[in-house]
C-alpha cells in the first residue's frame, strides 16, 4: 500500500533504475563496422547483406601493422568469469593449434618448419611439458589427426605445397618414424610473393574423406586466364591415402581455418576475403562449406555482387554465389576456428565458435586483433548471423598493435588456448567465475 512515506524511497528505487539502464544497454551494445576503439568481451555485431557499402565507397589504405612490445600492464581482456594466463611463451612464429585425444596440445611454428607438443598445465596456467615433435617441414600450418576418433594411427601436417603424415599414438611427443608424402599442393609463399601459403585439413566424421583448404594465389586475379590460381581459392578433397582429388567446393579465396561441425557434421570456413575496393568491403567470413558450392570469387562476393574489377563477366554464376552464415568485420583475417565442445564454460558455449582474428592491413582503422565467438545456441546452426568479441586488448587504446591472435582449440579440461604470433605465446582462458 502506498503512503506518503513510501513515496520518496520508491522514487528513488525508480531514479536507481533508470541510472543502470544506459549501463544494461552498454552492455548489449550491437554494432555493424567497427574499429578496435568499440572492441570489448560481450559487444555484439551484426553485418548482414543489406549493409554493405558500394565499392569505393571509402579510399583503399595500406595501414598494417608495427608490432609493438607488450606494454606492463596490457593483457588479453575475457568476460566476467574468465581468467586469462600465459601458458607458454618464447615460441618461433606459433600458428594452428589442435589437440590430440589425449589432451595434447599440437602447435605449428610455420616459419621454422616445426611442430611442437605441449602436454599439462602447471597451478600457474603454464604448460608442464614442451617437446618438439617434427621438424624440417615447409611452412607447416594444418594438423589433423587420423583416424577421428579416440585412438588415431597418424598425424597428418598441411605444408604449403603437400599434405605429409607421421605415424602417431596416443602420448607421442616425437614422430616415430620418418614422414610420408600424401598429396601434393600448389604451392605458395606469402600473398605478395607467392600467394596465401596456409593448408589446413580436417577428416570427415566417418574418417572416409580428407578436406584441404587451399588459399588464392592472387587479391582477384580472373581464373579463366592465369593457369596459377588452378586449384586455388578451393576446398580439395581427397581419400587419406591423397588419392581421388577433386574440388568440393570453390570460390573462397582463403579458408585459413577449417573445422568439422559436432552436431552437423558440416564442413565450416574462416574465410579472408578480397581487398582493395574499400574500408568495410567486402566483409570476412565464417561459413558452413558444401559439397559443389560456390563462394563467389573471383568474380563475385557475398551473394550475386560483382565485382567492379570483372564487370560483366559470368553473369550465369550470380545466382549461384553462397551467402555466407556469418559475416564479420571487414579485412580482420578470420584466421582458425573451432566449436567448443569442453565443459568448463558456462552451458551457453557449448556448441559455439571461436575464431581467431589475426587483424587488418587494407583498413584506415585497425579492427581484428581478437578472439570471436559466435553463439550456435545449442543448435549446431546460426540464427541471425550475430557474433560478439570474446578475447580482446590485444591494440593499446593509441592504436598500436602488441598481439595477433591465430590459432585456437579447446584443451582437455575445457580451458580455450589462443595463439599469438605477436608475443610468440600461447594465452589459456579459463572460467572460474558464476
Amino acid at each position: 500500500m502506498l503512503t506518503r512515506k513510501t513515496l520518496p524511497a520508491l522514487a528513488f528505487l525508480l531514479l536507481f533504475l533508470l541510472s543502470l539502464a544506459p549501463i544494461q544497454a552498454q552492455n548489449k551494445k550491437q554494432v555493424t563496422f567497427s574499429d578496435y576503439s568499440e572492441q570489448a568481451p560481450g559487444v555484439v555485431h551484426k553485418i548482414t547483406v543489406a549493409d554493405l557499402p558500394q565499392p569505393y565507397a571509402t579510399k583503399s589504405v595500406d595501414n598494417g601493422p608495427d608490432l609493438a612490445p607488450r606494454p606492463k600492464d596490457a593483457w588479453p581482456q575475457a568476460p566476467a568469469g574468465f581468467k586469462v594466463e600465459l601458458y607458454a611463451s618464447g615460441l618461433d612464429n606459433p600458428r594452428l593449434m589442435r589437440t590430440a585425444p589425449n589432451g595434447d596440445i599440437f602447435l605449428a611454428e610455420s616459419n621454422p618448419g616445426d611442430i611442437k607438443v605441449f602436454r599439462g598445465v602447471t597451478p600457474d596456467g603454464k604448460a608442464q611439458t614442451t617437446e618438439t615433435f617434427a621438424t624440417g617441414l615447409k611452412k607447416p600450418f594444418g594438423i589433423a589427426f587420423y583416424p577421428p576418433g579416440p585412438n588415431p594411427e597418424w598425424v597428418y601436417i598441411g605444408n604449403t605445397d603437400s599434405v605429409v603424415r607421421f605415424p602417431y599414438k596416443n602420448g607421442d611427443l616425437k614422430a616415430s618414424g620418418a614422414e610420408q608424402k600424401i598429396a601434393d599442393l600448389p604451392g605458395g609463399g606469402h600473398l605478395r610473393g607467392g600467394g596465401h601459403w596456409t593448408r589446413d585439413i580436417v577428416f570427415s566424421p566417418d574418417s572416409k574423406k580428407m578436406f584441404v583448404s587451399v588459399g588464392s594465389h592472387s587479391n582477384v586475379d580472373d581464373t579463366d586466364n592465369n593457369p596459377v590460381e588452378f586449384h586455388r581459392a578451393d576446398v580439395l578433397e581427397f581419400n587419406p591415402d591423397g588419392s581421388g582429388l577433386r574440388v568440393y567446393a570453390s570460390g573462397i579465396r582463403n579458408c585459413v581455418g577449417e573445422a568439422i561441425n559436432p552436431k552437423t557434421g558440416q564442413l565450416w570456413c574462416s574465410v579472408n576475403e578480397r581487398d582493395e575496393i574499400g574500408d568495410n568491403l567486402p566483409p570476412d567470413y565464417i561459413t558452413h562449406v558444401q559439397d559443389g558450392g560456390f563462394y563467389g570469387w573471383p568474380w563475385y562476393y557475398i551473394g550475386g555482387h560483382q565485382d567492379p574489377r570483372h564487370k560483366g563477366k559470368h553473369p550465369e554464376l550470380k545466382d549461384k554465389v553462397i551467402v555466407p552464415d556469418v559475416l564479420v568485420q571487414p579485412h580482420i583475417a578470420s584466421l582458425e576456428m573451432t566449436f567448443y565442445e569442453g565443459k568448463q564454460f558456462p552451458a551457453q558455449y557449448r556448441g559455439d565458435i571461436f575464431a581467431a582474428e589475426h587483424g587488418s592491413w587494407n583498413k584506415e582503422l585497425r579492427a581484428g586483433y581478437e578472439v570471436l565467438r559466435v553463439p550456435l545456441h545449442k543448435t549446431g546452426r546460426v540464427t541471425n548471423g550475430e557474433y560478439e568479441d570474446f578475447l580482446t586488448g590485444f591494440v593499446t587504446k593509441d592504436g598500436q598493435v602488441w598481439g595477433r591472435p591465430v590459432g585456437v582449440t579447446v584443451a582437455l579440461d575445457g580451458s580455450l588456448l589462443v595463439s599469438d604470433d605477436g608475443t610468440n605465446s600461447i594465452w589459456r582462458v579459463s572460467y572460474s567465475g558464476k
